[in-house]
Parts: structure tokens; sequence; C-alpha cells
């Protein structure tokens, strides 16, 4: 598979309600933007924060120097779907800025450590987004 294909297994174990190879089932959404040039719906499966105001997931591209594709989905669109291991629904995507960028990435950074070395990795800053479910 190329760097921005999706394992179809992994989206497929989660909407069947159980395990998820290698992954934490309880820390993984499934995130549906629509391609930016397909206009077509895209799922990616991502590992995400529980916050108070709706999921928050990470645009690490795994450290990659270019934000990922469903990133660049949800700013063109930011209206997407949202599939939580207990409920799924529609949502808009707000990324994140200012000090509640810097509080939210600090929260991050002390529960996930390595978010640290794909930010050095990648050169740039990890965009963080909020997905306000409807």
């Amino acid at each position: 598979m190329g760097a921005h294909e999706v394992d179809p297994r992994v989206i497929a174990q989660f909407r069947a309600g159980g395990a998820v190879e290698g992954m934490h089932r309880e820390r993984l959404l499934l995130l549906t933007t629509t391609g930016r040039r397909s206009g077509l719906p895209r799922t990616s499966p991502m590992m995400f924060e529980r916050d108070p105001d709706g999921p928050i997931v990470i645009a690490s591209n795994d450290g990659a120097r270019t934000d990922p594709a469903w990133f660049r989905n949800l700013v063109d669109e930011p209206r997407v779907h949202v599939e939580l291991p207990d409920r799924a629904g529609s949502a808009v995507a707000e990324v994140l800025d200012g000090e509640e960028y810097a509080a939210a990435w600090a929260a991050l950074v002390a529960r996930s450590p390595f978010l640290e070395e794909h930010a050095r990795r990648a050169g740039r800053r990890i965009p963080l987004v909020r997905l306000r479910l409807a």
C-alpha cells in the first residue's frame, strides 16, 4: 500500500465492533471527509483524544513533512462524518489555534510523548482538529 492508502481491514474491524488489530479501539475513530479533488467520501482511521467539546484528532501524518490528505480535505470542507467506539454522526471540524492549540498540544504530549518526535521529524506545527458532533 502507498503512503496515503488506508488499510480496509482496520475500518472493517472497527465497524464490526470487535478488536482492531494493532490498535486500541477505545482511542480510535473513523473520520470521513470529502475528497478535495474527487468529491468522494474518504474514510481514515485515527487516534483521538477525548475532550468535553468533541474529540480531538492529530494531523501528524506519522511525522511526515506534509499534512495528511484527510486534513487538507477537511480544511476545504469542514463538514465530516465521525464514527467513535460508542456513537457516530455528523460533525464540523475546527482547526485549533492560539492558546487553545497550545493547551491541547501540551496535554496531548503529556499523554503521548511520541508526538514531540513526530513534530521534530515533520519540521512543521502538527495541526490539531476538534470534531464538534451535531
